[in-house]
C-alpha cells in the first residue's frame, strides 16, 4: 500500500484543499481516481509510470483525503467543469502548467472535462472504463441502472443516499469489488479498509452524492452545449474499457467506445483490456505499459 518514494502534499486552491503524492521525473502526468476508491488505487501502477514520467496522484475534492467544500442547490461545486478548473489550479501550484491526464471512472469525466474546458492545459488525455457523461445517460437504460447504480441511486435528493451510504460502507465496498470486478485477489484487507474508511465520514459521502448529482443535471448540461457548438478534445485521447464490462457490449450497435469517443475528439486510440472495471488495480503493469506507451508517441 506505501507509495515507495513518493512525496506526500495537501495543496491549497482558493476553493478546496488536494491530497497529492508525486514522484519521477519525466513529462507530467496527473493521476484521477473513480469511485468508490481513493488515490490508493494507482498504488501499484504509479510506482512503474514513475519511471518515466513525474507521476502525481491525486483525490479529487470530496474523496478520500481531499476536502469537501459546500455544496449549492445546482451542485455546481461539484461539476466536473469546477472540479477540473481547481485541479488545473493545484498543478500550476505544483509548477505544472501542462501535463497529461489519466483518469479511471470518476476521474476520467473529470480528465475529459479539463482537456475540454482547458486545452492549453492538457497535452495528452487518457480514459479508462468510461464514455462522456451526457453520452451515458442518453442511452441509459435498465442495463445502467441496475448494473451502474450509483449513478440512479447516488443521484436522489437527499438525504436518502447519504443516509444508506452512512449505514452501509461495507456493503458499497463489498458489492462494487464483487459486481465490477474480477479479481478479488487485487484487493487485500487493508485496501478494502481504507476504501471503507473513506465512505465512513459524512462530509465526504455528502460530497461523493453531490458529484453524482452534478453528473445527473449540470454536467450533463455542459456537454449538451459543447456537442451543439462542436467543441472537442484536441488533445490526443487514449481509450481504454474493460474486456469484461458494461462498455464492451452495451454500446456494439453504435460502434462500440472508442466510435463514441471519436465524436468528442478527432485523435482516439485504444480498445478493451483485460479485466473488470478495476483493471488498474487488478491488472496494474498491463495498465502502466499502455499509459507509458501513449505518454511516449510524439516524443
Amino acid at each position: 500500500m506505501v507509495f515507495t518514494g513518493f512525496e506526500a502534499e495537501t495543496v491549497r486552491t482558493a476553493e478546496c484543499t488536494y491530497f497529492v503524492r508525486f514522484a519521477g521525473s519525466g513529462p507530467p502526468l496527473l493521476l484521477l481516481r473513480g469511485f468508490p476508491e481513493t488515490h490508493l488505487m494507482w498504488r501499484d501502477v504509479a510506482p512503474i509510470l514513475a519511471e518515466t514520467c513525474t507521476v502525481v496522484c491525486a483525490d479529487l475534492r470530496g474523496y478520500g483525503q481531499s476536502g469537501c467544500p459546500a455544496s449549492s442547490p445546482d451542485h455546481l461545486p461539484y461539476s466536473k467543469r469546477v472540479m477540473a478548473s481547481d485541479l488545473v489550479h493545484a498543478m500550476e501550484q505544483l509548477g505544472y502548467e501542462r501535463f497529461a491526464v489519466a483518469g479511471h471512472d470518476r476521474g476520467g469525466r473529470v480528465g475529459y472535462r479539463m482537456a475540454l474546458d482547458h486545452p492549453g492545459s492538457v497535452s495528452r488525455l487518457a480514459v479508462l472504463d468510461i464514455l462522456p457523461t451526457a453520452t451515458v445517460w442518453d442511452r441509459a437504460d435498465v442495463r445502467l441502472t441496475l448494473g451502474f447504480w450509483p449513478w440512479s441511486l447516488l443521484a436522489q435528493p437527499e438525504p436518502l443516499p447519504e443516509r444508506l451510504v452512512d449505514g452501509a460502507a461495507e456493503a458499497i465496498i463489498a458489492n462494487a469489488i464483487d459486481q465490477w470486478g474480477s479479481r478479488n485477489e487485487a484487493f487485500p484487507s487493508e485496501v478494502r479498509e481504507a476504501y471503507v474508511d473513506a465512505l465512513r465520514d459524512p462530509s465526504h459521502v455528502h460530497a461523493i452524492c453531490e458529484e453524482y448529482r452534478a453528473a445527473a443535471s449540470i454536467d450533463r448540461d455542459h456537454d449538451a452545449a459543447d456537442e451543439k457548438v462542436g467543441n472537442k478534445i484536441s488533445c490526443p485521447v487514449l481509450a481504454l474499457w474493460s474486456a469484461e464490462g458494461g462498455l464492451q457490449n452495451w454500446y456494439a450497435d453504435e460502434g462500440g467506445p472508442l466510435k463514441l469517443w471519436q465524436t468528442w475528439a478527432d485523435n482516439v486510440s485504444g480498445g478493451p483490456v483485460a479485466g473488470g472495471h478495476f483493471f488498474p488495480e487488478e491488472f496494474p503493469r498491463d495498465t502502466a505499459v499502455a499509459l507509458q506507451e501513449f505518454m511516449e508517441r510524439g516524443h
